[in-house]
């Protein structure tokens, strides 16, 4: 993996980790994840006209992506709702090169190595641990943290070949303008009044940043490594919930979080 990417995919996984915190201590999850991608939109805008480039052959891959991230975000918000952060996090983001692995073997006849194996028992044994027995873990926790995982998996193999058509401050408009027209109106704008604030705003320029460098990253890396790195902001995440969030991290759990990012790592190589 080349050191631009790296540091890229780092920079993008700080930042990812930070505006999910930030949007875990809103009153109202999802109105205030409307109002964070209405807010990162509203600013990438303005530059993304000025220096608007768009290839003709990018519309599949930024509606395909579009339509990901309309699942990725309603199921965040809705999740963030139901389960705590240190439980979602982990494994939305530890389960999404996992998925990844699985398509690639089911549907592009990949043959998976003995590390990539080994990658995904690790990744199992970490979700295991971090679901553990709490009652906020139950069956729809795990569903909705697939589903989000799928769809995490999904677009970031769009992302990589749809950044090479576009300009990442246009191509970020492109695939963020649906998740807003759908989020906007169906939380209502008196509940996404009553959640802009300071917390919002911040949220709003991490999560532009994040998907900047993540988009930047791939423009130098290839998918699945890239991925992996960013996915370092699962113990970030985790460790700074419990201080931010007032949840509980049970050594159990942070346990599972370290052995998830293991596993992530392995598959990276």
């Amino acid at each position: 993996m080349a050191a631009q990417a790296f540091v890229l995919a780092l920079g993008s996984a700080f930042l990812h980790a930070l505006w999910n915190l930030l949007l875990g201590r809103a009153h109202d999850v999802q109105a205030a994840a409307a109002v964070t991608f209405l807010l990162s939109v509203a600013a990438a805008l303005p530059f993304a006209l000025i220096w608007w480039h768009a290839d003709a052959s990018v519309w599949p891959y930024a509606l395909a992506s579009s339509l990901l991230e309309t699942v990725y975000v309603l199921g965040l918000a809705y999740a963030y709702r139901v389960a705590d952060v240190s439980v979602v996090y982990p494994l939305t983001r530890g389960l999404a090169p996992v998925l990844a692995l699985i398509a690639a073997v089911a549907f592009l006849a990949h043959r998976p190595s003995a590390t990539e194996i080994a990658g995904v028992l690790i990744v199992s044994a970490g979700v295991l641990l971090v679901r553990g027995t709490a009652a906020n873990a139950d069956s729809r926790t795990l569903l909705l943290s697939v589903t989000i995982a799928a769809s995490i998996a999904a677009y970031t193999l769009v992302d990589r070949a749809g950044i090479q058509r576009a300009g990442a401050l246009t191509y970020f408009v492109l695939v963020l303008a649906l998740p807003c027209l759908v989020a906007a109106p169906l939380n209502g704008f008196q509940a996404m009044r009553r959640e802009l604030g300071g917390a919002t705003v911040a949220a709003a320029g991490a999560n532009l940043g994040s998907f900047l460098l993540g988009l930047l990253a791939l423009r130098h890396g290839a998918a699945a490594p890239v991925l992996a790195v960013r996915s370092s902001s699962i113990v970030i995440a985790t460790l700074l919930a419990g201080r931010l969030l007032a949840e509980h991290v049970s050594r159990t759990r942070l346990a599972g979080v370290v052995l998830v990012f293991a596993g992530v790592a392995l598959l990276a190589v």
